[in-house]
């Protein structure tokens, strides 16, 4: 099955997860340390990997004209009914039907990292973006992709087993407070997602790797991800 597949597959399991009020990482995480790498609300923005369109209601709600995307039929649905204003399509990230240069933002928040062909992706966020638009992507960071933590005290230590620099795709079943999540993603060294932006002729702006809030530091074990990013922000110009 490719990633897309999979994600079809996981559509209820997804909606049950993100839509939990505070349960994801987009609001335990870094959904608030993202918005602040983005420029103000311009004449389009689009949402790359909408999923169930949370990101596109929030970005709404500060302002933006959004055009949500997303492969999943089952998500691109529960979008569309969470709010019929916001216009959703139904597109392969690769392959957008969108016209050229007709958006001035695209936001690709937490998905490249489930797209099958990420370098085409990236090229085709250039082709619909304007000269001086810009590109916001976050992204499973590389080196959390690549490994795990060989136990749960708070200094154990980051153990990559393998090679860092191969590609794989990789199944990360999650349980907590009742709601279970399988995530299928593509492990992907640094190097991959910078090539893929160079090629598309973007330059980089901005580069966060956003810690682990101390606010949502429950129980000792979560102190590991104090020491080791858990994602990864951009914000890329296309000159």
């Amino acid at each position: 099955m490719t990633m897309r597949e999979r994600w079809e597959d996981q559509a209820g399991q997804w909606l049950a997860w993100a839509r939990a009020p505070g349960h994801d990482s987009f609001w335990r995480h870094h959904g608030e340390q993202f918005s602040r790498l983005l420029p103000p609300p311009g004449e389009l923005t689009l949402d790359i990997g909408c999923g169930e369109g949370r990101l596109s209601r929030q970005l709404k709600s500060g302002g933006h004209r959004v055009i949500g995307l997303d492969a999943s039929p089952s998500l691109i649905a529960a979008a569309r009914q969470s709010d019929p204003t916001i216009a959703v399509i139904r597109a392969d990230a690769a392959s957008l039907p969108l016209a050229d240069a007709c958006a001035d933002l695209a936001i690709a928040f937490m998905s490249l990292q489930d797209v099958d062909a990420m370098p085409a992706a990236v090229r085709e966020a250039a082709r619909v973006l304007q000269p001086g638009g810009r590109l916001c992507m976050a992204i499973v960071h590389p080196l959390n992709s690549a490994g795990r933590f060989a136990g749960l005290a708070a200094d154990a230590p980051f153990v990559i087993q393998g090679s860092y620099l191969d590609s794989f795709t990789y199944s990360d079943p999650v349980e907590r407070d009742g709601l279970s999540m399988t995530f299928h993603s593509a492990h992907r060294p640094l190097q991959s997602y910078f090539a893929a932006l160079e090629q598309a002729g973007f330059l980089i702006e901005a580069l966060r790797e956003p810690s682990t809030p101390e606010a949502i530091i429950t129980r000792d074990s979560s102190r590991r991800w104090l020491r080791v990013p858990l994602f990864l922000h951009l914000r890329c110009l296309r000159p």
